[in-house]
């Protein structure tokens, strides 16, 4: 509270808050028992400013290499030949990857915007002088600034081979069978990435 006993006087009041600070009654006063011809002001300034940066870089990298190789498999120079048979080569690979990333800006936009408890300037006037000017002026004012930068990166590098083995009957009166197993090779890759500002 203020009380402005001079012919002539002008109190300013000014008040700059971060984000996000409660204060009690911010400015505000009285102004009374003027003087004839007095002049006086109570000016309450409140600036808000508010400023959200969120940078994300989210960096995937695999790499997958694979061979698969049966024998051979071969029956010659027999008088009776019987049977050859090499096994399957089978390779597997599996990768999955998620990443979420939340920076919930809108939440701290909520939280910055919230004014100071207990009110912001305003005031009295009472009792002033013949012909005195007497003033009371709020003004509130703020700014925000957001700035997003998003860096997604995914490299993904996948080598496969794949070789069946030879499968030969030769030189053998009476020839079996010869099989070659089968070379399989199998490459599963799943990535999500979730950038939320």
């Amino acid at each position: 509270m203020r009380k402005l006993l001079l012919g002539a006087a002008t109190v300013i009041t000014s008040l700059g808050l971060s984000a996000g600070v409660a204060a009690a009654q911010t400015g505000g006063g009285t102004i009374s028992y003027t003087g004839p011809n007095s002049s006086a002001a109570i000016k309450t300034k409140v600036h808000m400013h508010t400023r959200v940066t969120n940078t994300n870089n989210l960096s995937v990298s695999n790499s997958s290499s694979q061979t698969a190789k049966t024998g051979e498999a071969e029956v010659e120079h027999n008088t009776y030949g019987g049977d050859a048979t090499s096994c399957d080569a089978k390779n597997k690979n599996s990768f999955k990857l998620s990443a979420t990333v939340d920076n919930n800006t809108a939440g701290t936009l909520a939280a910055a915007a919230v004014m100071p408890s207990g009110g912001v300037g305003g005031g009295t006037i009472s009792d002033t002088g013949p012909d005195s000017s007497a003033k009371i002026s709020t003004n509130v004012s703020s700014s925000t600034k957001v700035s997003n930068t998003n860096t997604l990166t995914v490299t993904n590098s996948n080598t496969q081979t794949a070789k069946s083995g030879d499968a030969e009957v030769s030189y053998n009166t009476h020839g079996g069978s010869a099989t070659s197993g089968d070379a399989t090779n199998t490459n599963n890759t799943s990535i999500t990435l979730s950038v939320s500002n």
